[in-house]
């Protein structure tokens, strides 16, 4: 008669792995499913709530605009660049936006771009707003812009009232423009 040998694989369940790996796994379910929902474009900004950081910046004619000289009016800022495929897209809808609401204020900031290829940008789309020169950056430091297009509203009593991460939409500019009017 032969004695078992301890080398056979056992049957049964491994019941504390199994109970591991089913843990991870839902723990990896619940944190993707958290995401589900949620807006990509819709990142908080640290702004919402605070006084609009102040600028005077040179416009592409080499005019002082400074967000001082907009006091008491609804103001939106968009940071944009030419080399911007998104930027471009939204252009049309700032563009609109600028005309369809007179009583606001619409200002674009360039963003590690050049005046020269903004003028082109601008004379082949159009402009109906004022556009800003930023070479050293320091106010889409200010701002916390990651990347471009970013779009931020103001609110007649200078604070900012929200912000737009990614190209604007229409129904996205009139919630948020309406909502600064106030």
């Amino acid at each position: 008669m032969s004695e078992p040998t301890t080398d056979a694989p056992q049957e049964g369940m491994n019941w504390p792995v199994l109970g591991f790996g089913l843990a991870m796994i839902a723990a990896l379910v619940w944190i993707l499913a958290s995401g589900f929902g949620k807006d990509p474009h819709a990142l908080p900004s640290v702004l919402e709530g605070k006084p609009a950081p102040a600028f005077t910046l040179l416009d592409l004619e080499g005019q002082e605009v400074s967000l001082s000289d907009f006091a008491g009016k609804p103001v939106v800022v968009n940071f944009w660049a030419s080399w911007c495929s998104p930027c471009a897209m939204e252009h049309p809808v700032l563009l609109r936006g600028a005309q369809a609401y007179p009583d606001v204020v619409f200002l674009g900031i360039l963003y590690g771009d050049t005046v020269e290829k903004a003028r082109v940008f601008l004379k082949n789309r159009g402009s109906a707003y004022p556009h800003l020169q930023d070479p050293e950056q320091h106010t889409a430091i200010d701002y916390g812009v990651a990347g471009v297009p970013e779009t931020f509203f103001i609110g007649r009593d200078g604070t900012v009232a929200s912000k737009i991460t990614g190209p604007v939409n229409q129904p996205a500019l009139v919630s948020a423009v309406e909502a600064i009017r106030k």
